[in-house]
């Protein structure tokens, strides 16, 4: 099913577009998971509260850029699908010169976002600090890091890029490092901001393939469009979810 929608699915909506619709701009939000468990190989160092990448490592200042291989590398059957619909995309900007835009994103979230167990980071969080529920964590003592893009900065940045497109561009599309931030990190924040104890439970054994650090590097986004800004950090999106919950 994966495969279906994911890969065929882009591959049909691709083809129609050529056919009928050959000047509109076509843009694709795809996935950190293209790059499968290789960020997973970066030299971590252990913090209190994070796993952080060693500040002698070129994506340290920044966060992992495009150069990253998405080759050779554990994807999980979704993330190879995926991949596949990426590269279609990017294909149909590179060949037939269509308006194409691959945007891998980490975490998109946001108030409106319909957060599940295995889905959707600070919003069911969030919806657990509220509500009281368990809420568990998987390997890495909670120090896993991710990133986390507020909706309104993503589409901006779609915006922009509608508005001056480049065909068969990709961009990773994130927090960056300006909003990010580990299990434990987020756990405490929602313990302040709503003010209750969260219900947490932990266990050893992480999800295969999971990320151990991800934080996106925008700078490539940025210079190409460089009227677009993130203007949501971690704190701010989980205070929207919170107003949303209540």
């Amino acid at each position: 099913m994966d495969f279906t929608v994911n890969a065929n699915g882009t591959l049909v909506i691709l083809e129609t577009v050529r056919k009928t619709a050959p000047e509109a701009v076509f843009i694709f939000t795809s996935t950190n998971k293209v790059y499968g468990d290789t960020p997973n190989s970066l030299p971590l160092i252990e913090l209190e509260t994070r796993w952080e990448l060693d500040p002698a490592h070129p994506y340290a200042r920044d966060g992992i850029d495009e150069t990253m291989s998405i080759d050779q590398t554990k994807h999980s059957l979704f993330g190879a699908s995926k991949v596949a619909a990426d590269v279609l995309v990017q294909e149909y900007g590179r060949y037939f010169g269509m308006k194409t835009a691959v945007f891998r994103g980490g975490c998109l979230t946001g108030p409106g976002h319909s957060g599940t167990r295995l889905h959707g980071f600070l919003s069911y969080l969030m919806k657990c600090a509220v509500s009281g529920r368990e809420y568990e964590i998987y390997g890495y003592k909670g120090k896993q890091v991710r990133d986390n893009i507020h909706s309104a900065d993503l589409i901006r940045a779609f915006d922009a890029f509608y508005q001056a497109p480049r065909p068969g561009e990709v961009y990773n599309m994130g927090g960056s490092r300006f909003s990010n931030c580990s299990m434990q990190e987020a756990i405490a924040w929602c313990e302040s901001i709503s003010g209750r104890k969260m219900n947490v439970r932990y266990m050893d054994q992480a999800r295969i393939g999971d990320h151990i650090w991800w934080v996106s590097s925008v700078e490539k986004f940025k210079a190409h469009y460089p009227g677009w800004r993130l203007t949501y950090d971690v704190p701010a999106i989980l205070k929207a979810i919170h107003a949303a919950c209540v």
